[in-house]
């Protein structure tokens, strides 16, 4: 039963009126007040419950994932940390995260195509832009013994370039582009957080196809990879006169497990820890980069497996490649940049 308040003394008191309505249909008494009743009690409580709905509503993403002030930058469509257009210590937008095309459009303007020229001929292989004025990883049987380094941007440009340091041990080269700047540096992941099964894409230039993109898994960690430090005991790419006239060759040979791939690996060979991968990879691709779902280099791609008898243009990905981790380059920097070992 409803209430309705009025004051005291603006009608007469009824002589023994218990109630404050008849039952015949004689109209209510008394009549109701000049003024309308304040809001029920229920009505506060009511304004409440929204509160309390988002409180619980609230609770339930903290138990998913995120916690309550996670939370509530979803709510406002807020992301402090990517500034609304990035993610923070990636070079992959937001909308694009986790997808090759995202990592391919964001990584592709690091990575170059490398043209050496020396005594034994031409070869092609890649390397990743690491600083805006021009320093680029590459491989080391990349340019080894090379007379001439030219470089070609996803974009077209070619710059000459000057060999700055390398140590044949590791497999790595530091190059520097001559009158370059404003290019853009690719970010270096770390890659002790690898983990077999990750995602991964890799850019390079196989067979002088530029930014090729290829994607794939990490298909197992810290593999023993043996190589030549010979100058240019097999390029990843002879010229395709050198091709015809010298029936094939091309592939950078390597050794794993006691058993040579791709050519003598000589008598002069290092041993790395190396980074397995599915992602195809083949001849010209070396040097270039193995990277992360966020857009950051875990490798520098170095050899692949070719079936046996398999030389040149014939020798496809089989799905057996091999990377240099980015933790490696990283320690050696600063040797690179005062001249290395080479």
């Amino acid at each position: 039963m409803t209430e309705s308040l009025r004051r005291s003394g603006e009608y007469p008191e009824p002589e023994q009126q218990p109630y404050a309505f008849s039952y015949g249909g004689g109209g209510a008494y008394p009549p109701p007040p000049a003024y309308a009743p304040p809001p029920p009690a229920a009505a506060h409580r009511r304004a409440r419950r929204p509160v309390a709905l988002i409180a619980a509503v609230t609770i339930v993403a903290a138990a998913i994932g995120g916690g309550t002030a996670a939370f509530a930058e979803r709510l406002a469509g807020a992301d402090s940390a990517a500034g609304g257009n990035g993610v923070t210590g990636t070079n992959v937008s937001q909308s694009s995260k986790g997808t090759v095309s995202g990592v391919a459009q964001a990584v592709s303007p690091s990575i170059v195509e490398i043209n050496a020229t020396s005594a034994s001929g031409d070869s092609t292989g890649s390397g990743v832009i690491i600083t805006a004025d021009g320093e680029i990883i590459t491989n080391n049987h990349v340019v080894s013994g090379a007379s001439s380094v030219k470089v070609k941007l996803s974009d077209g440009k070619t710059y000459t370039a000057d060999v700055v340091g390398t140590d044949p041990d590791k497999d790595l080269a530091l190059i520097k582009l001559q009158g370059a700047g404003g290019l853009k540096a690719a970010t270096l992941g770390n890659s002790d957080d690898v983990k077999v099964g990750d995602e991964v894409v890799a850019i390079g230039s196989p067979e002088g196809l530029t930014g090729t993109v290829t994607s794939g898994i990490v298909s197992a960690l810290d593999r023993d990879v043996t190589v030549s430090k010979d100058e240019n005991p097999g390029q990843d790419q002879q010229d395709q006169q050198g091709r015809q006239g010298q029936g094939g060759g091309g592939q950078w040979p390597f050794e794993f497990g006691g058993q040579q791939f791709n050519g003598d690996t000589g008598s002069s060979k290092t041993t790395y820890k190396a980074i397995q991968t599915d992602a195809s990879l083949n001849p010209g691709n070396s040097g270039g980069a193995l990277i992360n779902m966020n857009g950051e280099i875990i490798g520098i791609n170095s050899a692949m497996y070719a079936p046996s008898g398999a030389s040149g243009s014939t020798a496809g990905s089989v799905g057996l490649g091999f990377a240099i981790p980015i933790d490696t380059v990283k320690a050696d920097l600063g040797q690179l940049r005062t001249g290395g070992d080479g």
